[in-house]
């Protein structure tokens, strides 16, 4: 049974526990589903335990073997500009039209659903030593006095602004050096990526006893939310393949219909698999035989694409965060926003290569915007339908990137 069918099942099966409890009223029941709920705190802090050694090696492996990306040739750095500005755009639209549509959500969900016990009093202690206001407030925090406090401290996007400088700093020392440091954190990664395995694997557990917890205790609300937010997620990603195909056109003066038939046998594979990585044939041959673009191109951009460039990210994380905020009740204001796009930008492509890794990446975020980490865990329990039409915004997006690339060259 594939990984995504396992974890819907989970979800589908501790939702529905979880309303009949909310609908029984009966205290014992509710009793009961708080003693089992600490088995899903366990899973969400497993997930946070390898958030620091994780984001740290795969930046740091990621962007310092970029950084030198130089001896590719013209195209290796192109295609960096490329897809920092695909996501740079991405998020500029994404924050708006997030806002936009959860605006909708307390007029369509009509019951406010609950919250299971601590999480209110969790959810406050983060928003109240999260970093004050301000865009030169924020700009300030993002360069930490001491990286280990900050790490220790749980001021992650400091971190990641060091780790970020560091990787670049290492990719500028002579090869020798720098390839004994990325041996090291290559070696950490993999390790790590063995571990989030494991705790992956028992996400369909996970999810269950989150959904039985927040079900009992958030009733119809909560079920209401969580429809309204697959539904938002899933408009989301197909409103910017859509726009994609304009972009495209009037950048490159490709026609869109031209684009879209080159397109649509990779989107098919993406959604039918949710795999990014099987859709990768079918992207080569609509690039190669349908737009002719030019094989030293499609030889470097789209391989590398399928492996770190995430263009669904903003669409994801924005989205993810406006949900996960309406239901621990956390505001999220300009400065929220700003650390959103700064961490889709620049941490998207490090998200690791396990099912619904890239959203360990954002417990960083999570962190600095005030939002309990325990949301990660929503998040994963309700991806499975999203993840596929996330896939395809993605794949589209790398096919996209090729054509920008090639127009560039």
């Amino acid at each position: 049974m594939k990984e995504s069918t396992r974890v819907l099942i989970g979800l589908g099966a501790g939702l529905g526990a979880g309303l009949a409890v909310a609908a029984s009223r009966n205290d014992s029941l509710l009793a009961a589903v708080d003693a089992i709920a600490p088995a899903g705190t366990l899973w969400v802090n497993a997930i946070r335990m390898t958030v620091i050694p994780l984001m740290t090696s795969l930046v740091i492996t990621g962007v310092a073997s970029a950084s030198s990306v130089g001896s590719v040739g013209r195209i290796g750095g192109r295609t960096l500009v490329v897809f920092i500005a695909m996501l740079t755009a991405a998020s500029a639209l994404a924050i708006p039209i997030g806002i936009a549509l959860f605006s909708w959500l307390p007029h369509l969900v009509s019951v406010r659903p609950g919250l299971p016990p601590g999480a209110a009093e969790a959810a406050a202690s983060l928003t109240a030593t999260s970093s004050p206001a301000g865009f030169w407030n924020w700009l300030l925090s993002l360069v930490p006095i001491n990286p280990v406090a900050a790490a220790a401290n749980g001021a992650m996007l400091p971190l990641v602004a060091f780790t970020l400088l560091f990787a670049l700093a290492l990719g500028r020392i002579p090869a020798e050096g720098r390839e004994i440091v990325l041996r090291l954190f290559r070696a950490l990664g993999d390790t790590m990526l063995v571990l989030v395995g494991w705790v992956i694997r028992l996400a369909p557990a996970g999810v269950f006893v989150l959904m039985l917890t927040l079900g009992a205790h958030g009733g119809a609300g909560f079920a209401g939310g969580v429809g309204f937010y697959i539904a938002a997620y899933s408009l989301g990603c197909i409103v910017f393949v859509l726009l994609l195909y304009p972009a495209v056109s009037i950048l490159t003066r490709l026609p869109m219909r031209a684009f879209a038939r080159a397109a649509l046998p990779a989107q098919t594979i993406a959604f039918s698999s949710s795999s990014s990585i099987a859709s990768l044939p079918a992207l080569v041959r609509g690039a190669e035989d349908d737009l002719r673009l030019r094989e030293d191109v499609t030889g470097f951009v789209l391989p590398v694409a399928i492996s770190m460039f995430k263009f669904a990210a903003p669409v994801s994380w924005t989205f993810g965060a406006l949900f996960i905020g309406w239901f621990y009740q956390v505001p999220l204001g300009p400065t929220a926003f700003l650390t959103i796009a700064f961490t889709a930008i620049f941490l998207a492509f490090a998200g690791p290569g396990v099912p619904r890794g890239a959203f360990l990446m954002l417990a960083p975020m999570f962190l600095s915007i005030g939002l309990p980490v325990e949301g990660i865990g929503v998040l994963i329990a309700v991806d499975a339908i999203p993840d596929l039409f996330a896939t395809v915004l993605n794949v589209t997006g790398d096919l996209a990137a090729a054509v920008f690339v090639d127009s560039a060259c």
